[in-house]
């Protein structure tokens, strides 16, 4: 049986210093401010491509507390379509944009810079909801 076709699959993942977030601005189409992540390797789990991404971007280690969803609309991605699992991480220090981010610096998540690629938007919507309810995002999001 052939290896079936899918969509690549990526990790993000909401750094957290205090009551801030980091976030990159972006070096590469699609441009503008994102969550720092990118795509899982062949033999790599999801969770340690977040940290893993989270040391090329924005030059910080971070320990994951939790996950907060998987986002996998379809047109989520201007460059075709991406899976992304979405985990909220503690982090210390100072952010360094690296790698594919142009820079990185420390946002409030309830008033981000604008504009954000991708869907993050959308997810640090989520994200401050969950800050303020505990509740997480419906994995029955109408398509």
């Amino acid at each position: 049986m052939p290896r079936p076709e899918c969509p690549p699959i990526a990790a993000d993942v909401i750094a957290e210093i205090g009551d801030k977030i980091v976030l990159i601005e972006r070096k590469n189409f699609p441009h503008g401010y994102a969550i720092p992540g990118g795509f899982v390797d062949f033999g790599e789990t999801v969770e340690a491509t977040a940290v893993r991404e989270a040391r090329e971007e924005i030059s910080l280690d971070v320990e994951i507390r939790e996950m907060l969803g998987v986002y996998s609309r379809p047109d989520r991605d201007p460059r075709g379509q991406t899976i992304t699992v979405v985990y909220i991480a503690r982090a210390s220090g100072v952010p360094k944009g690296a790698d594919d981010a142009k820079s990185a610096a420390l946002y409030d998540p309830r008033n981000p810079p604008s504009p954000l690629a991708f869907d993050h938007a959308e997810i640090l919507r989520d994200y401050v909801r969950f800050l303020d309810t505990g509740q997480r995002p419906s994995p029955w999001r109408k398509p």
